[in-house]
């Protein structure tokens, strides 16, 4: 009967591996020491296809530079294929969090590209006299300028994708502007009444912030393009051959498609985690706008009866298991926890930049950890609220004309030609006795014509507001 393990060895000693595993003893150990979040590398798919390209691009660049035979180059390209290509995901167990600076996650992925390259070569997992994990597949390499250059990898492809989702949530908010661009309401400011405006202005308003965001973090984006690659340990290009650096930089370049270049300075570019600093503000910001404008829609739609209820939200579930009939705005809810989430991320990842000693930031983990969740769960708030909400949002004309008519914040488009004490005891007359702003400048006081009034409060003075002032102040009618 076939023994169900294998034996394999390092420095520390020697554990047994299922035969049928791809990886080796180093993941092994990583498995028995970072039990912490129960997510693993797995999970996050592009990253094991950025650590694929990395290792693909070390084994080309080797071959060139004559230090690796092309046989073995052979073997581990291929192997890096079948990464690429999403394979083997199930062999990358190791906790997103870890000790070690991402030791274990490169030792992961140097353990599966060699023994996926010995099968190719004809022969058995772990027989690394052939084809060796530290020997050949982590050449010239060292976690610090693997681990850090497949992350920003990663992170470039899974910012494209929440870039691509918050594009789309900015366009559903300006069709909705252009939808309800002739909707009069009453823009308020500190919750009270302030002055008439559209709803349409309202919801353009959330399309324009949300393009603020989109050109920060295509900013951001952009800097997760320098990598350190040939650095090695500390950035002194120990171990690795001459022009090594610049060969590996230019296939990596080349076959992601992505503008990669190598860092000036290697020491700094392996020590430095600003990026993610930087990568992780952005997020912060574009979860703060996010949060805004649901606290927005979520007052907007409040009532229905004894709110706001100028817009009416796609009801999605029954809000209550006592109250019959109540449907609360669970869209926005769940978008403002997830922002909250990123927020307290970013204090995470903002600790874990901060606490990098010397020539190495060993948090990177908890970084990876916290952008890789950060970048998955706003990508999926997003559009969510895109699908489950904004698409299905419906004005309620009616209600928000009349209480535009009833406010007395209409009275500011009187300042100019009544003057401010005029218009003030006008303000005070209409809050204490419960009567129209109209009701006493027209009818009763005879503070300006029908006609006056009718030119002020049309709809397109109310949205675009021409300075209406007669130099006649008081008491005269106008």
């Amino acid at each position: 009967m076939t023994n169900s393990f294998r034996v394999e060895h390092d420095f520390l000693g020697t554990k047994e591996i299922p035969t049928s595993a791809y990886y080796g003893v180093q993941t092994l150990r990583a498995l028995e020491n970072f039990n912490i979040t129960g997510i693993t590398n797995a999970t996050e798919p592009l990253f094991i296809k950025a650590l694929g390209y990395v290792k693909k691009a070390a084994a080309l660049a080797n071959r060139d530079c004559g230090v690796l035979e092309p046989k073995l180059a052979e073997a581990i390209i291929f192997a890096c294929d079948r990464l690429i290509a999403g394979e083997y995901r199930d062999q990358f167990l190791t906790d997103l969090i870890q000790g070690g600076a991402g030791t274990s996650v490169n030792m992961n992925a140097n353990e599966v590209i060699a023994n996926i390259g010995l099968e190719y070569l004809g022969h058995q997992k772990g027989q690394y006299e052939y084809l060796h994990p530290n020997n050949h597949v982590n050449f010239s390499q060292s976690t610090n300028d693997v681990y850090p250059t497949a992350l920003m990898i990663a992170l470039y492809w899974k910012t494209d994708i929440y870039l691509a989702a918050l594009a789309q949530l900015q366009e559903s908010f300006a069709i909705k502007g252009q939808e309800f661009k002739e909707v009069i309401k009453m823009g308020r400011t500190q919750l009270q009444d302030a002055v008439p405006m559209t709803l349409g202005l309202e919801f353009q308003g959330f399309a324009t912030t949300l393009g603020d965001e989109l050109k920060q973090l295509k900013y951001a984006q952009s800097q997760l393009a320098e990598c350190n690659m040939g650095g090695t340990a500390i950035g002194t290009r120990i171990n690795a051959p001459t022009s090594y650096p610049e060969h590996c930089t230019q296939y990596l370049a080349e076959l992601t498609g992505l503008p990669i270049t190598l860092a000036a300075d290697l020491v700094e570019a392996t020590s430095d985690t600003g990026i993610y600093v930087q990568l992780s503000g952005g997020l912060k910001r574009s979860a703060v706008k996010l949060s805004k404008i649901c606290n927005d829609l979520r007052l907007l739609s409040s009532g229905p009866r004894t709110g706001l209820n100028e817009i009416y939200l796609p009801p999605m579930q029954p809000g209550s298991s006592i109250m019959p009939g109540k449907v609360n705005p669970v869209i926005p809810e769940v978008v403002n926890q997830t922002a909250f989430y990123v927020m307290g991320a970013d204090v995470t990842i903002t600790m874990a930049a901060e606490a990098g000693q010397l020539q190495l930031n060993v948090m990177e983990p908890v970084i990876a950890f916290s952008l890789f969740t950060s970048l998955n769960y706003l990508t999926n708030a997003v559009t969510t609220l895109r699908t489950r909400c904004v698409e299905g949002i419906q004005a309620n004309v009616a209600g928000c004309r009349e209480m535009v008519m009833r406010s007395i914040g209409i009275v500011t488009a009187l300042n100019p030609i009544l003057g401010y004490e005029t218009t003030a005891s006008i303000a005070k007359e209409a809050l204490t006795t419960g009567k129209s702003i109209y009701q006493i400048v027209v009818t009763e006081q005879g503070f300006i014509s029908q006609a006056k009034w009718d030119k002020i409060y049309s709809f397109e003075n109310m949205i675009h507001p021409v300075f209406i002032n007669n130099k006649r102040v008081g008491t005269d009618r106008l």
